[in-house]
């Protein structure tokens, strides 16, 4: 079970968010307190961001040494500055391999997307049925074997289906998806409906908390099927964080964090307006 966050707001450096808390990511990769599988976060990180004053495709830096271990992390934090950060520090499933490819964030066009959770049993009840669902553009973003990695294709499968119907255009293989608050939110509904169904007939349980972006908005879920979803607080404003929101699986800090309702989805506008939207 993994840990995230992301924020959105005034754009900051990275060392604010993911070294001076408290209880940052760094500390919650070694002594986390709320996962409800495993005991730390040490098979990889990544982190991706936006750049504030260009409108760019994201970027992301990914290893697989714990976080803690990261000597170039510090000198990058103090130099990326951002409005818009996704990070995930990675506590791997059992048989599966700690490398680049399964290291969260991950991207298309100007997608971030990030989860937090699990797919019981992966290889023997969703890999197939999910990966018969994608179109071929979703299919071929697929580059890792992790549950994590499928569920973004699936919501790609139908961020891009919603997209051209949006648009009327066939351009499949198109690049720069940069779509709206709007279409990423029907999007999610749907993947996570999809997934509902695959596991219908299978008695299985689906943790999916996911953190989506496209650069100027957020959407998040905190979702299970036949299980408890893990937990994912908000906060806004703080005196730290003025005019921003960040969302994480523990808080970061002492403050006013508030968890989010289960079986919903969470947006944020991109002048900070949330919503929630239940599942």
């Amino acid at each position: 079970m993994c840990r995230l966050l992301g924020y959105l707001g005034q754009p900051i450096t990275l060392n604010p968010l993911l070294e001076e808390p408290e209880h940052s990511l760094i500390v919650q990769s070694y002594q986390p307190r709320e996962m409800t599988s495993g005991v730390v976060n040490a098979d990889g990180f990544g982190i991706g961001w936006y750049r504030p004053t260009t409108d760019t495709d994201p970027f992301t830096y990914k290893n697989i040494l714990p976080i803690w271990s990261d000597i170039n992390l510090p000198e990058l934090s103090r130099y990326i500055q951002s409005n818009c950060i996704l990070a995930n520090i990675r506590s791997a499933t059992p048989g599966q391999p700690t490398d680049l490819s399964n290291c969260q964030p991950f991207k298309h066009g100007h997608i971030l997307f990030t989860h937090n959770g699990f797919i019981e049993n992966f290889r023997h009840t969703l890999y197939r049925p999910i990966r018969n669902q994608l179109n071929d553009t979703a299919y071929q973003l697929i580059g890792g074997s992790t549950d994590s990695e499928h569920i973004f294709a699936l919501f790609i499968h139908h961020l891009r289906n919603h997209v051209q119907t949006h648009l009327r255009d066939d351009r499949e293989g198109e690049e720069g998806l940069q779509p709206s608050l709007e279409l990423m939110t029907v999007a999610l509904k749907d993947a996570l409906t999809s997934l509902k169904n695959l596991a219908t007939d299978r008695p299985i349980k689906i943790s999916a908390n996911l953190i989506v972006s496209n650069g100027r908005e957020i959407i998040a879920s905190r979702y299970a099927i036949n299980t408890e979803p893990p937990t994912l607080y908000r906060t806004a404003n703080h005196p730290r964080f003025p005019q921003s929101i960040i969302i994480a699986s523990e808080p970061l800090f002492a403050g006013d964090w508030h968890l989010c309702q289960p079986q919903s989805l969470l947006t944020i506008t991109n002048n900070l307006e949330t919503h929630v939207i239940p599942i």
